[in-house]
């Protein structure tokens, strides 16, 4: 449904920070666009909604040209809905206000039942009363998903959209919304620095570096098989290595802690992360880390056993 043909963008000619950006996305399917902090992510949901004129390519959705302001004295496609990170809310109207705000007043019954519906995928049927300006920052950005959710668009573009909410509602949220557009069928496009948006709920992702895409598969493709350390470092922790005459991507779970071992490492650091420990180690003057079940001393030296490197005695 989505074409994103040779797509190029630049505020300035000195900096373009878009560039031969290439992809499609199918009717229903999620995409994940990741990638460090001023890489493009944000500029390219931009242009997507149709609120910048490109230097070069096009975007179509089905047969549609996306066009940007200079084309259109009011910026946006119809069928999309944009949740940029700054929510642009009614501050002194009511959450359950906010939702409603472009449902018709005619079925006022028909919008009622959507706005509820919508409060119950944010998780704030409790709060359908409460005024904007009274909620936390994590609280309104679910009041903008659910407003642009609000008439059914056919793809939803969300800029970091769990950024401000804590851990313990954002798991839950991120499997009630990504749930509910699979559902409805609503196509999505997520701009994050989150791995955990793209490996649990997207059917395709594109790393971005510099304005360009460097890699684009399914999560799970990309996170067995990175392309380079970028790549990885989008998903966990990683290690670079040079043993044996062998460089390796490792991820710290790759790299075990054994008793015997022809490899020798220094611990140098013991950090606790709940489930685990992450013990950072000097091996052969390479620092690296490493998933372990307990804490170990500093500075103990112990056996590394590396995944896809037979080196154990």
């Amino acid at each position: 449904m989505l074409q994103v043909n040779n797509l190029a963008f630049a505020y300035s000619e000195a900096k373009p920070l878009l560039k031969n950006i290439n992809f499609t996305l199918e009717k229903g399917a999620h995409l994940c666009v990741m990638g460090e902090s001023g890489c493009g992510k944000s500029t390219l949901l931009k242009a997507i909604y149709g609120l910048l004129d490109l230097q070069e390519g096009s975007i179509f959705w089905n047969e549609k040209q996306v066009l940007g302001p200079a084309f259109h004295l009011i910026p946006g496609m119809h069928d999309f809905k944009y949740v940029a990170q700054d929510f642009d809310l009614m501050p002194y109207t009511t959450v359950a206000d906010n939702i409603s705000k472009f449902l018709s007043r005619i079925y006022a019954e028909a919008s009622e039942k959507r706005t509820q519906e919508l409060l119950e995928v944010i998780e704030m049927t409790a709060f359908a009363d409460v005024k904007v300006k009274h909620l936390s920052g994590g609280q309104q950005q679910r009041v903008a998903i659910a407003r642009a959710l609000a008439k059914e668009p056919k793809l939803l573009l969300l800029d970091e959209p769990f950024g401000q909410i804590d851990n313990f509602k954002k798991r839950s949220l991120r499997r009630m919304l990504f749930a509910y557009l699979k559902e409805k069928n609503i196509a999505c496009i997520v701009a994050t620095h989150d791995a955990e948006d793209a490996l649990s709920f997207a059917d395709k992702m594109i790393a971005i570096k510099d304005g360009q895409v460097i890699a684009a598969d399914a999560p799970q493709q990309m996170y067995q098989h990175p392309k380079n350390k970028y790549v990885a470092y989008l998903f966990d922790d990683v290690n670079e290595l040079s043993i044996a005459g062998k460089q390796m991507l490792l991820y710290p779970h790759q790299i075990k802690i054994v008793k015997t071992s022809a490899l020798k490492a220094r611990v140098v650091n013991s950090y606790f992360k709940g489930t685990y420990w992450l013990i950072e180690l000097l091996l052969e003057d390479q620092k690296i880390y490493v998933k372990h079940h307990k804490d170990l001393k500093i500075p103990a030296t112990v056996g590394v056993k590396i995944d896809g490197l037979d080196l154990t005695i």
